[in-house]
């Protein structure tokens, strides 16, 4: 008996530990479905180890939310859309739920529970991985999804690295990266939507969770694609269109769209960390106007305040604020001032008092605020995540308005701190759902920019300038971004070329790089090639930091002054097409700057690591960017007729051409049928251009159409309709250019239209209802000279464009062109 027990009692042991490591797996998959409850949009589904829903948000947007918890109502600061009522066909069978609208139908298959998408005549779009679908190690939760063959991904945001981001790994977690590596990752912001291509299909997939996420596009695997968090629930949204554009759309609908930025910050502005004392800002200025280049804004880094500490001056170097930003407004300059997250626990200081009394704080759980040590040494920090923190911002935002400031620029918003280290046990309000510092962390910089942005709407006279370092999906509905602390290189330039094209590809369109680089110091040419990049860029500001040697237009030389001047005033003159291009990214979320996969996404050579570079500024110009060492260049044409827009010259679409590179000249060609309203040069938008609304029309083969739009600029009158709009339509089947008749109350500073005509070169006359009249040939300068035709004095030799040309009245018209 002993025998034979002996040999009982090890293999029942090997049982029940096999019996325990079954129950203590460290992965936790989702299970089956074991019951289902259908009401209208929203299938509530009981799993083995989780609680889900499935939401028809609209006919293209399907939500879904996982937790091993029950489900509790949900909080959001990223999405701001509502479901909208659609109709939804929702059935279930034995093994599957099928959840089918007018544009996508979702299969949810119930042993074991997977999600697939299909669009409407069966094709696969995107499926989970069936063997691995959804599982929790721990706090963190992922979703797999089956890697489709030669699929490839875009967006994500700020992040480092390619274009196509195919075979990556990325991670999300604000962090303080001062003088990052082009292959660095995280970096300030998150925002974590991609939008994923194959087969002809694009979809979009928003991970609304703000703990630190993460994202494998088949880095390291051939299996699948996967995005998870590391604490909370699995919440996302799948979109589908058939156009990538209408997916930015639909993921801006969700997540906001921008208001429309003072005309002012889309001009010039000029930066260094530091401009100080006052003497040397009006110099800066002054200097700007004497060598007449265009600019609209100074900004002020952290030596503006007494020794770093917020809402405050320092009156040795800045006596009289007001008073100086008074004489910068009548020169035409606005100022921006930076602001850090960090009050200096300073007893008697003004902003600290008030922080204490007003209990505005974060904490530890004992109850003491936290403290972290930046610029002005320890510190407490507003805890942005509450209304009352936000309240009292708010009423300090005052200091900047009494002073005359006009923009806010938020920096060290990750949170940064030295060490840039916060516990995770720091506790933060998150609107009344009190949580950790590992769910707020990646919120934290978005709310202070939010701040910010409602303290200027409340405190400010006019629209208001607002700039964040860091932030989190839904950034665009109160602020600017600039892709932070870069380093004064060549394939640093290139690397913010390609960060603001997934920034817009993921729904933010005013972005931002240090031109010029801020570490370091950049060569001449780089500088000059920079610049010139910057006339293409939503936020075009020249930064560079404190050791750093100067980097105004002017101290590179005359050949690259002259250089500068060239592009900073073709930006002025392209204000009224650039404008309007903002306007339709508070319509409909596209980007200013795109990515060429935005109009050619099914072009696979758009993603090729040789152009990946290349974007779209508005929906008519394509921007060739190269290192400034290069002498020659291969760029892409996509499908169309391209034209070089110094000097016309025209070039077939679905083509690799190696073009040879000048330092003086930035490659950039018009698409055909693009048109391009642009006006007389001015040294900033508080100048009034001439009466003439120059209308450049490019021919193509296709019709296209352009809304234009005008207002005032710097008050919010616009959303009572005080503004100007009107669609301008190109048909080359019919030979017509329309001016539509414009909506809104506004009337337009335009008196006449210069209609300048590209590739019409056998056009002769125009026909405007009974009158006809008489197309002159002449030519177009684009640099050095203003848009008149007029040349500015370039040292370089200038390239102009053959054209036809007529003067009309502003009105509602329509031009029929006739040809020999």
């Amino acid at each position: 008996m002993k025998k034979k027990y002996s040999v009982i009692v090890p293999v029942l042991s090997l049982f029940m530990m096999s019996v325990g490591y079954c129950q203590q797996s460290p992965v936790i998959n989702v299970g089956n479905v074991t019951a289902v409850k259908i009401e209208d949009q929203k299938v509530s589904i009981t799993i083995t180890n989780a609680n889900a829903e499935v939401t028809v948000y609209t006919p293209s947007v399907i939500r879904v939310r996982m937790d091993r918890k029950v489900l509790v109502p949900d909080f959001s600061y990223a999405v701001v859309g509502k479901p909208i009522a659609v109709k939804a066909n929702i059935k279930q069978t034995d093994t599957e739920i099928d959840i089918i609208t007018d544009s996508l139908k979702a299969v949810i298959q119930k042993q074991p529970f997977s999600i697939a998408y299909y669009t409407p005549d069966g094709q696969v779009i995107n499926e989970d991985d069936k063997g691995l679908s959804t599982s929790w190690v721990n706090e963190s939760v992922t979703d797999y999804k089956t890697l489709q063959p030669d699929e490839h991904f875009i967006g994500l945001g700020e992040k480092t690295g390619n274009l196509d981001r195919t075979g990556s790994g990325y991670t999300n977690w604000n962090s303080d990266v001062y003088g990052y590596s082009i292959t660095q990752d995280p970096l300030y912001s998150s925002i974590p939507f991609y939008i994923g291509i194959h087969h002809g299909l694009s979809y979009g997939i928003f991970l609304d969770n703000t703990y630190q996420t993460d994202f494998n596009f088949g880095a390291s695997t051939n299996r699948f694609s996967s995005f998870g968090a590391r604490g909370g629930e699995m919440n996302y949204y799948f979109i589908y269109h058939k156009h990538l554009a209408d997916i930015i759309t639909s993921y801006t609908y969700l997540t906001g769209r921008m208001p429309l930025p003072p005309m002012w910050s889309l001009g010039y502005q000029q930066n260094r960390y530091s401009y100080y004392p006052e003497a040397e800002v009006m110099r800066i200025a002054h200097t700007l106007r004497e060598k007449h280049i265009p600019a609209d804004g100074i900004t002020l880094d952290i030596h503006y305040m007494d020794k770093y500490q917020l809402f405050t001056w320092n009156k040795n170097r800045f006596p009289d604020p007001a008073g100086m930003n008074a004489e910068l407004n009548k020169l035409g300059f606005k100022t921006t001032v930076i602001v850090d997250p960090g009050i200096k626990i300073a007893p008697g200081a003004p902003a600290y008092e008030s922080g204490l009394k007003n209990d505005v704080y974060i904490k530890y759980p004992d109850g003491q605020p936290y403290v972290g040590a930046v610029w002005p040494g320890w510190c407490n920090f507003n805890d942005f995540t509450s209304q009352k923190g936000r309240d009292w911002w708010h009423s300090q935002v005052k200091f900047f308005a009494e002073s005359g400031v006009s923009g806010i620029w938020n920096d060290m918003n990750e949170i940064a701190t030295w060490g840039s280290k916060m516990p995770d046990n720091v506790l933060f309000d998150y609107d009344g759902h009190q949580t950790s510092h590992l769910q707020a962390h990646n919120i934290y910089g978005m709310q202070m920019a939010r701040s910010s942005y409602e303290g200027a709407l409340m405190q400010f006279k006019e629209r208001p300038f607002i700039l964040t370092r860091s932030g989190f999906a839904g950034l665009q509905r109160y602020t600017a971004i600039w892709t932070g602390d870069n380093r004064a290189e060549e394939d640093h330039m290139l690397q913010g070329v390609r960060l603001m094209n997934s920034l817009g590809l993921s729904g933010v369109s005013f972005t931002g790089m240090d031109i010029g680089g801020f570490t370091g110091n950049p060569t001449t040419s780089l500088y000059a090639r920079w610049m010139e990049l910057g006339a293409f860029i939503p936020y075009y500001r020249n930064h560079t930091a404190f050791n750093s040697k100067a980097a105004e237009p002017w101290t590179f030389g005359e050949d690259v002054l002259d250089i500068t001047r060239n592009y900073i005033s073709l930006r002025y003159q392209l204000l009224p097409y650039i404008y309007s291009g903002f306007y339709e990214s508070t319509q409909n979320g596209l980007p200013v700057m795109r990515s060429l996969a935005i109009d050619y996404t099914f072009d696979p050579k758009v993603l090729w690591a040789d152009y990946q570079n290349q974007f779209e500024f508005g929906n008519g110009i394509m921007v060739a960017p190269f290192e400034s060492t290069k002498e020659y260049g291969k760029i892409y044409f996509p499908e169309g007729i391209w034209y070089d827009l110094y000097n016309g010259l025209q070039e077939a679409g679905k083509q690799e051409k190696i073009v040879p590179l000048s330092l003086n000249k930035l490659p950039v060609y018009v698409k055909g049928g693009s048109i391009i309203p642009m006006q007389s040069l001015v040294q900033s938008t508080a100048e009034q251009p001439v009466d003439t609304l120059f209308v450049h029309v490019y021919k193509g083969t296709t019709a296209n159409h352009f809304v234009y739009y005008e207002d005032d600029g710097k008050s919010f009158a616009y959303q009572k309709g005080d503004f100007y709009k009107r669609l301008i339509t190109f048909n080359p089947a019919n030979h017509t250019i329309i001016f539509n008749a414009a909506e809104g109350s506004y009337k337009t500073h335009f008196k006449h239209i210069k209609l300048i005509l590209h590739g019409f070169d056998q056009a002769n006359t125009i026909q405007t209802g009974n009158d006809q009249l008489k197309l002159q040939s002449g030519s177009f300068q684009f640099l050095g000279a203003a848009a008149g035709g007029d040349p500015q004095g370039s040292a370089y030799p200038t390239e102009s464009c053959a054209v036809k040309w007529v003067t009309i009245d502003n009105s509602a018209i329509t031009i029929q062109i006739n040809y020999k």
